[in-house]
């Protein structure tokens, strides 16, 4: 029995399709909300369990790890412990979690949750048998239901004149929630032995901010002008929006990691299971044409 979380989410839709593209024989339960879109989980023609619950409750969980011995847990980060302990407690021999690559910033706020998180799960699994996979996409983009490319798609399809931090030299290397539905499904797939403790999933290869933000702005037909300023002023201002809005708009993060490098090698996935992500203006491309097709509707 295979175990999925946050199926009916951005790239946990993007694993469902690999699923359905590759005749996945076996069972598979989801864990899904009650107000979870369902309808491809429904007609997909798999052998599917949707379970309705809150995976913050740890009796739900105990119930749905019941005959399970694969998880895929994609939702959230911030759940992996409580998913990993249910697990442990009924010998579930497997878990692969989708992680971040915002363990690797520089800045303590960014990434002490997460390297908290990972150094607790290392205590928790090193008496037990269960073999862990660790995923850390970065930057994910796709469509305009992602949570990073639409945003600067929409405000740069907004202002004449855009801020960028530090002449927008930092790199970035999005990955398109595409290549990693492969890349889970793909993962799975791969003999339990055959597996690493963890793998980066990175975009093709590395690009400047500016240069994210100009294939944006070409591929919206504007002509933006942007102005650089130093990081210790975005910062200030991000501060201000979050004091001035009771804390409801906080960029502080965003703004911080937009001066640092989040490139990420992704040789080990290359090499292991033949991961092999799309080029970053192809992806932009389609998902800011999905973007104006929205608009004009």
């Amino acid at each position: 029995m295979l175990l999925v979380t946050g199926i009916t989410g951005h790239t946990g839709r993007y694993f469902l399709q690999e699923l359905i593209n590759n005749k996945y024989e076996g069972p598979v339960r989801c864990i899904v909300r009650q107000s979870s879109d369902t309808f491809l989980l429904d007609n997909s023609g798999l052998n599917i369990e949707k379970v309705v619950g809150d995976i913050r409750d740890e009796d739900f969980l105990d119930e749905c790890m019941k005959g399970v011995n694969t998880i895929v847990h994609i939702v959230n980060i911030r759940h992996t412990q409580r998913i990993i302990r249910a697990a442990i407690a009924n010998k579930v021999g497997r878990a692969i979690c989708v992680h971040t690559t915002g363990i690797y910033s520089k800045f303590r706020n960014a990434s002490e949750e997460y390297l908290n998180i990972e150094e607790d799960l290392q205590d928790l699994t090193a008496s037990t048998n269960i073999k862990l996979t660790i995923l850390r996409p970065t930057m994910i983009y796709g469509d305009v239901c992602d949570r990073n490319m639409s945003k600067f798609i929409k405000m740069v399809d907004r202002f004449r004149v855009f801020p960028i931090i530090n002449n927008g030299m930092g790199l970035i290397q999005p990955v398109n929630a595409r290549d990693l539905g492969k890349a889970y499904y793909d993962v799975l797939m791969m003999p339990i032995e055959s597996a690493k403790n963890e793998y980066n999933l990175s975009g093709e290869k590395p690009i400047t901010m500016l240069e994210a933000f100009k294939l944006i702005s070409e591929n919206l037909g504007k002509r933006t002008t942007f102005i650089s300023f130093p990081l210790g002023l975005g910062v200030f201002f991000a501060k201000c929006l979050k004091q001035f809005s009771f804390g409801k708009v906080d960029f502080i993060e965003r703004v911080q990691r937009m001066s640092e490098d989040r490139c990420f090698s992704h040789e080990d996935a290359k090499k292991d299971f033949g991961y092999n992500p799309e080029p970053f203006e192809i992806g932009i491309e389609r998902e800011v044409a999905e973007y104006l097709k929205d608009k004009r509707q």
